[in-house]
This record gives C-alpha cells, structure tokens and sequence, in this order.
C-alpha cells in the first residue's frame, strides 16, 4: 500500500513533465513512421522496378539495388538500440545533432528499412497480368502503377 502511494506522489507531482513526455514521444514516432514510409515506398518501388532496355540505367539500377539491398539488410538484421548508439555517438563529432533529432532519424530509416521490404512484397504479389492488361489498354508505365499496381499492392501489403 505504501508503494502505491508513493507512486502516486510522483505521479502527481510529475504529471506535467510525464505528459508532456508522451506527447512529444508520440509526435516523434508519427513523424518518423511517416518518413519510413516514405522511404519505404520509394525504395521498394526502386527495388521492383522492371529492367531497363539501357545498358547504362540496367547498371545503374543493379548498383541501386545493391545499395538498398545492404541498406535494408543491415537495419533490419540490427537492433534499433544499437543503430540508435551508432548513429548518435558515432555521428555526434560529424553531423553535431541533439538527441530528439538523432532519435527521429534512427525511427525513420529504421522503419523505412521494414516498409521497403513490405512494400516491396506488395508489388511482386500483384499478378503481372494486371500490368500487362494495363498496357494493352493503352496505359503508360506510370498511370498503369499509379492507377492498377499501387491500390492491389497497398491492399495486399496492408496487414503487415
């Protein structure tokens, strides 16, 4: 029963600060969750993108892919702790952040690392009879994932 009370002391006596803690932590992982999504979405669009005929833009995609494919690996097979220690200790000298800054940078490529893959999953589960229907209406590139891959892909990629 003493504990109790105890508690509620401090409760009370820091309801302010606590408060003002769980705002500022929710705003923190609405912002960072919407720029993974973000960072998701364009990496997992870059990462299904079909082969170029362009000997150049071929290369240039496999070395994207290559970059994203270590990028993901690494932040997804990496506790967000130790990529939170990494990066604000570690960049600290270089980049010169404040906690909440680093904090929001660690959530965002963090969770753009789980929603590539997500995303990336989505896409390749719509069937490519979709496009190819698409395009056989006349649709270009763009409205034909804009307007029949992307909405079957949200759809699909939803519950993870």
């Amino acid at each position: 029963m003493e504990f109790i009370r105890e508690v509620l002391g401090i409760i009370s006596q820091y309801y302010s600060y606590l408060l003002s803690g769980v705002g500022y932590t929710m705003l923190i992982a609405l912002i960072g969750t919407a720029a993974g999504f973000l960072i998701g979405l364009i990496t997992g669009v870059i990462r299904t993108a079909p082969r170029s005929k362009n000997a150049v833009v071929r290369v240039l995609h496999k070395i994207v892919n290559a970059v994203i494919a270590v990028y993901i690996e690494v932040f997804r097979g990496t506790p967000m702790m130790v990529q939170a220690m990494f990066l604000y200790y570690g960049l600290q000298p270089i980049i010169g952040w404040d906690g909440p800054t680093a904090g929001l940078f660690v959530i965002s490529i963090n969770t753009g690392a789980y929603m590539a893959e997500i995303i990336r999953s989505g896409l390749q589960s719509v069937d490519s009879g979709q496009s190819e229907a698409a395009q056989s209406l006349g649709m270009s590139t763009l409205q034909t994932m804009v307007h029949i891959i992307f909405p079957q892909a949200i759809r699909n990629a939803f519950p993870s």
